[in-house]
């Protein structure tokens, strides 16, 4: 069989990129950003999409020289060996995933019900978000190719849509409401920045198709860097359109379906319904990004014995590991604090990519990256991180608590499984941990 003919393109890999990006960033967080960096959030977009790039780039090159379908996972292996530290690393990004896809569950629920006029309904909200969570596990049990396709789709009229609706908001944008003398402290905007990644965070989707895009040398970079780009513009101009339209007190009313609210000014109902289509299309491309990617992490840490055998195991053109991720999901979907979780998420994400990130630094002469931008991407993502947590003690103690848990239970996964399988680290990983934790 030519395995060429199921190769993804360029193009296809830049729409699985901003398709995980999109849904996450306007639908899911841009009332919570905007909390904090008020009408100044569309410079934090614009800061959290630099940072992205730079951890796209060490990403894109990391990608490039070890193609695998467990994108993170893989590198990790590369840098520090098999052993429990990777062990415990990898299946916290298996963990942010699971996370990240309950986000985008709910955030479907939430637009589904606003949409119907059921908004403030818990048991309609998760009946949506669990049927799109199913009804995209059908479309990956058919294969990449389907996945792809129905990306493309999505990605296609969300844009279209987006793109309308932020031209007009432009157009009809009131000057007095984005000026200056509104904006919070440089502070606040800064201490924003951890949301406004998570929102582009969905790039490294694109990692994890190394292993079926052409020439992924070239491709993988060019897709990073071009998604990031076509979704800071999105981003930017969308935060433009809502914050230039409506008061800050607005937003925050409304921040589960700002856009929405804010495309009542210049369309009236049909605005807030056309937005809230967007939304739905938005956040199912951005889930099934985020499922296809999940699934391929949890194949990748199986094959590394991360993971108990089975899910690597196939069914029909996919693996049994989906199959586990949609279950997990559901659970997490019925119990989740969407506020706690989505700065939980990006703290921990932001953690792994700095790990990954130090790594990197032992792999330069493999993967021929520039040392300075790669160190540049570790400052900037463990300054961001650094950022957040004093914001969020400022208010308590509980993200950083509950993050520090979710650190702790990925290694005491690791350590269970280690157990039950009876599995022995790898006596030849050259890692730096693998000492301290063999």
């Amino acid at each position: 069989m030519d395995r060429s003919k199921n190769k993804i393109g360029l193009w296809s890999a830049v729409g699985l990129g901003v398709g995980s990006m999109i849904g996450a960033g306007i639908f899911a967080l841009m009332g919570q950003a905007g909390a904090i960096a008020g009408k100044a959030v569309y410079i934090s977009f614009i800061l959290g999409g630099i940072v992205a790039a730079i951890s796209g780039y060490s990403l894109a090159k990391l990608g490039a020289r070890f193609p695998a379908a467990g994108g993170i996972v893989e590198y990790l292996v590369q840098s520090f060996g098999v052993n429990v530290f990777t062990g415990g690393m990898s299946v916290m990004l298996y963990l942010v995933s699971l996370i990240s896809l309950a986000l985008l569950g709910k955030a479907f629920g939430s637009y589904s019900a606003a949409l119907l006029n059921l908004k403030g309904s818990l048991i309609y909200t998760n009946i949506f978000a669990l049927s799109i969570i199913a009804l995209l596990g059908i479309v990956q049990y058919f294969g990449v190719k389907k996945v792809v396709k129905f990306q493309n789709v999505a990605v296609i009229i969300t844009i279209i849509i987006l793109v309308t609706f932020a031209i007009v908001g432009l157009i009809y944008i009131k000057p007095e409401l984005m000026a200056p003398a509104l904006y919070p402290s440089s502070n606040k905007i800064l201490f924003s920045i951890a949301l406004t990644f998570f929102s582009y965070e969905g790039f490294r989707v694109i990692t994890n198709t190394a292993e079926d895009i052409v020439n992924p040398e070239k491709n993988l970079t060019k897709a990073i860097f071009i998604s990031i780009g076509i979704t800071m513009v999105i981003y930017t101009a969308l935060a433009f359109a809502v914050f230039g339209n409506l008061e800050i007190d607005q937003v925050l009313e409304a921040k589960d379906y700002a856009l929405a609210e804010a495309a009542r000014p210049a369309f009236g109902v049909f605005g807030f319904t056309i937005i809230s289509i967007a939304a739905l299309f938005a956040t199912s491309s951005s889930i099934n990004a985020v499922l296809f990617a999940t699934n391929n992490i949890a194949y990748q840490m199986a094959r590394n014995g991360q993971l108990p055998d089975f899910f690597a195991n196939p069914i029909g053109k996919t693996r049994e590991g989906l199959v586990i991720s949609i279950v997990l999901t559901v659970f997490l979907i019925l119990f989740l604090d969407l506020l706690q979780i989505a700065a939980i998420g990006s703290i921990t994400v932001l953690f792994i990519h700095a790990i990954t990130h130090l790594g990197h630094l032992k792999l330069l002469n493999k993967t021929k990256a520039s040392k300075l931008l790669v160190v540049l991407a570790l400052i900037t993502t463990l300054g961001v991180i650094v950022l957040f947590l004093i914001y969020s003690i400022k208010d308590s103690y509980t993200i950083l608590i509950l993050s520090g848990g979710v650190l702790a239970l990925s290694f005491l996964i690791e350590f269970l499984i280690r157990a039950i399988t009876k599995r022995k680290v790898d006596k030849t990983s050259e890692g730096i941990f693998g000492e301290i934790f063999r």
